[in-house]
């Protein structure tokens, strides 16, 4: 295993680790990037680097269509190509199945796609997603496994998650570089309770370097959500890292982690800057809007970012939509913003202040005290005493 996880913190659920991959020494809980193409788009990697980003993640299923797996291993690696020193984590190529469902024809075999550049039927099977991950050569290689819409119910629920064991007994057989690359899992079940249980522990007797648990973030309520992360976190080792996927809110990442969660990733923070939005500890700040046009302040004052340090919202606000300035300069501050997100839990974990930490983090984002229900349940589950900066709830008795 090319992988060490060390927990340096904890809090109940909640842990702050240190997990030591070939390329770098990564601190969680941790946010990636999402860099579809080997690019976080608009941003240098130095530029990532400064800012303090451990993992980005590449897409298989785009890479492997160009520049093509093959180019990249013959030129050494993404980590060469792109000039990205540290960590790199692919997805197996199998969520582009839901994204692209229309394109796509899923059998035991494996996934039929359409290609979306020439139009060719190409097939990507198990074997065929861990041969393209090893030539890229990734720290963190994802198992192809078989995705389901958390809102579809079923008997394809279950088809999908026996499916996606299948399919990792033939990610495992076929991965030729586990010193150097990792190969985690990913816990499928839908919103059942039972398939989850059961994919869990067919996983962990698998005795994986990591686990990630998947197909949610794809539209179920909120309640659903953080119920199928808490069970799925308990179910799993106290000594591997727990990746929940597709998670970018800044809400969201908070909750899970004191649901015990160690890594997220999403295109949230990225896509919404190219829109004008910026993240905030209020919650986001929509840089297109009127008012921001003579607004002198920086985007948040609080922020330490060489954004916020720089320019005014009034700058952006002239920049958006109209040059490609504005959505890099967004791009930058929303990802710091989730990096310090990442630092601020891992210390305040780490110093055993993190309940703390929750609570002012909620109080900024929900002055009124209307903290979203779900986020309650969750805590209370976590073990972390929010009431303070809750409202309480109306009564449903009379």
């Amino acid at each position: 295993m090319a992988l060490r996880f060390e927990v340096l913190g904890r809090f109940n659920h909640a842990r702050a680790a240190q997990l030591t991959l070939p390329h770098f020494v990564c601190q969680t809980p941790l946010f990636m990037p999402v860099g579809t193409q080997g690019t976080i788009k608009g941003l240098t990697t130095n530029q990532l680097e400064e800012i303090g980003c451990q993992i980005i993640l590449g897409n298989t299923y785009h890479l492997a269509l160009r520049p093509t797996s093959e180019l990249i291993d013959e030129l050494g690696g993404l980590h060469k190509f792109m000039n990205w020193p540290r960590a790199l984590l692919t997805d197996s190529g199998g969520f582009q199945m839901v994204s692209l469902l229309h394109l796509a024809d899923i059998t035991e075999k494996g996934v039929t796609f359409q290609s979306p550049v020439d139009g060719k039927q190409m097939l990507l099977t198990p074997e065929e997603s861990i041969q393209i991950q090893n030539r890229i050569g990734a720290d963190i290689i994802m198992a192809l496994d078989d995705v389901v819409k958390t809102t579809i119910t079923g008997p394809r629920i279950e088809e999908a998650m026996y499916r996606t064991l299948r399919w990792m007994d033939r990610c495992i057989a076929a991965h030729k570089r586990p010193h150097e690359q990792n190969l985690f899992g990913i816990v499928q079940g839908g919103l059942d309770p039972v398939l989850r249980d059961i994919c869990v522990r067919g996983l962990v007797d698998r005795n994986l370097p990591g686990y990630a648990i998947g197909g949610l973030a794809g539209g179920e309520d909120k309640d659903s959500f953080w119920r199928v992360v808490a069970q799925c976190t308990a179910a799993l080792p106290e000594d591997k890292p727990r990746y929940v996927m597709g998670v970018g809110y800044p809400l969201d990442v908070v909750v899970c982690s004191a649901l015990g969660a160690d890594m997220y990733d999403c295109v949230y923070p990225t896509r919404t800057a190219r829109f004008g939005t910026a993240l905030v500890p209020e919650g986001v700040l929509k840089l297109k809007q009127r008012a921001m046009a003579e607004d002198t302040r920086p985007i948040d004052p609080t922020c330490a970012c060489m954004v916020c340090k720089n320019y005014t919202r009034a700058y952006i606000h002239s920049l958006v939509a109209k040059d490609a300035m504005g959505s890099q300069l967004l791009s930058y501050h929303n990802l710091y913003y989730m990096m310090q997100l990442s630092r601020n839990l891992h210390s305040s974990m780490v110093q055993g202040r993190f309940p703390e930490f929750v609570c002012s983090f909620l109080q900024k984002m929900f002055p009124k005290g209307d903290v979203p229900e779900w986020v309650c349940n969750a805590m209370e589950v976590a073990g972390i005493d929010i009431s303070l900066c809750c409202a309480p709830f109306p009564s449903t008795q009379d």
